[in-house]
């Protein structure tokens, strides 16, 4: 407990140190509020679109979006990468084309997914399964290849079955690695919401930033992509905190060293 009050003011004295600077550069620069608005007109955005309740809805919009395509996303690489570790013939015939899918850029294939689902919520989804599916597949392969080759043994030893050491051996063995892709989903997923809203939307953070370039609101703009930022960070955090609850060994591991 007496560690964590440091960690958390850390992060809260660099933010003030970066606001203090933001706040400088506009008054000794005069700056005009078009190019770069003064944090309290950011301030002043944010607190009057919550107590208008126009932030609410682009805000539960975007979540939406994005929870939905980390969830199929984060699922569908887990179980590719699993049966891509464990069949040669899948890894053989279906990794090439899952790599060629991840080397095409994702924002060519919005106006086609844009045909394909509509411009509702599902085109949207869409594209964040598919920003977030490859670093989670990449991540959970090299975690399951990864295995302890003498515990492995040991299991076959006294013959355990292959379905054992998966669940038993090789998924625990990858969780550190599945959990940081799932770490580095949470940003991209927001990045694939986003791009979606931009191509086609009428709610959602990403709307509201670009109707807001569109009148040059750029206090919205920023209001917008601190609000995206502290979504990304709530998330990223959410993730850290379940990791520490199934990867607990970790914990006790870093604390042995430490005790050490």
């Amino acid at each position: 407990m007496r560690g964590a009050v440091p960690a958390v003011l850390s992060p809260l004295a660099s933010l003030a140190v970066a606001i203090a600077c933001w706040q400088a550069a506009v008054v000794l620069f005069a700056i005009p509020d078009y190019v770069l608005p003064a944090p309290l007109a950011v301030w002043h955005a944010l607190a009057n679109g919550f107590a208008d309740g126009t932030l609410w809805p682009h805000i539960g919009a975007t979540l939406e979006e994005t929870v939905l395509g980390y969830a199929i996303g984060s699922a569908l690489a887990v179980a590719a990468g699993a049966l891509l570790a464990e069949s040669s013939v899948f890894e053989r015939f279906v990794f090439p084309l899952l790599a060629g899918l991840q080397a095409m850029p994702k924002v060519a294939l919005g106006p086609v997914i844009l045909v394909w689902c509509g411009y509702g919520i599902e085109s949207k989804v869409v594209l964040v399964v598919l920003v977030c599916f490859f670093p989670m597949f990449v991540n959970t392969v090299n975690g399951l290849k990864r295995a302890d080759p003498d515990l492995l043994d040991a299991c076959r030893a006294f013959s355990a079955s292959r379905t054992f050491l998966f669940f038993h051996v090789k998924l625990p063995g990858a969780a550190p690695e599945i959990f940081s892709g799932l770490q580095i989903g949470v940003s991209l997923a927001l990045i694939g919401s986003v791009v979606g809203e931009f191509l086609s939307s009428q709610r959602g953070l990403g709307y509201l930033i670009s109707s807001a370039s569109v009148n040059m609101n750029v206090a919205t703009m920023f209001a917008g992509a601190l609000l995206l930022a502290a979504i990304g960070v709530g998330g990223a955090q959410l993730v850290r905190i379940v990791q520490r609850r199934v990867v607990f060994w970790e914990r006790r591991d870093g604390a042995v060293t430490g005790g050490d």
